[in-house]
């Protein structure tokens, strides 16, 4: 086997920079603009009811109590959805319901990649309207439990 730094065939140069073309994005000032900020997450698509959407502004331990409520009554299983800043508080969440049950229940976490879309309407009739799109890092993490509750009750 050949060292590396006998083999000065195998060198390749990789070019520096990309052929593609940068488009710089041009910068709209608030003052010229009305920003509205479309639905980040797909509406078209029915939300189940163990869905729980995750925000910075809402209170945490409504959102704990919230989750708990599903996973105690109605369903075995709760899909918490983060976006962006809430990434974190989405993982606390789950992360904290695993620690109530005891390790009873697990979790299945994803990550991905939405598409944003803010428009930009003009103040003025001089200014043209604008769309920006733009992506953001969300998690979905699925919280379920490992057995079944009916299993552990006491059988006679």
């Amino acid at each position: 086997m050949a060292d590396i730094h006998e083999c000065s065939k195998l060198k390749v140069n990789f070019p520096r920079k990309r052929n593609n073309p940068t488009v710089k994005r041009k910068k709209l000032l608030s003052s010229d603009y009305i920003i509205k900020k479309r639905q980040p997450f797909d509406t078209k698509k029915k939300r189940r009811n163990n869905d729980i959407y995750i925000t910075n502004s809402t209170n945490f331990k409504a959102q704990l109590k919230r989750c708990e409520k599903h996973l105690n009554n109605s369903t075995s299983e709760v899909i918490i959805h983060g976006l962006g800043a809430a990434v974190q508080r989405a993982c606390s969440l789950a992360l904290q319901l695993k620690k109530n049950h005891y390790d009873s229940i697990e979790l299945e976490v994803k990550t991905s990649t939405i598409s944003i879309i803010d428009d930009f309407e003009p103040v003025n009739d001089n200014a043209g309207y604008e769309i920006i799109n733009r992506k953001n890092s969300a998690v979905h993490i699925r919280v379920f439990r490992k057995f079944s509750l009916r299993t552990l009750k006491y059988q006679e």
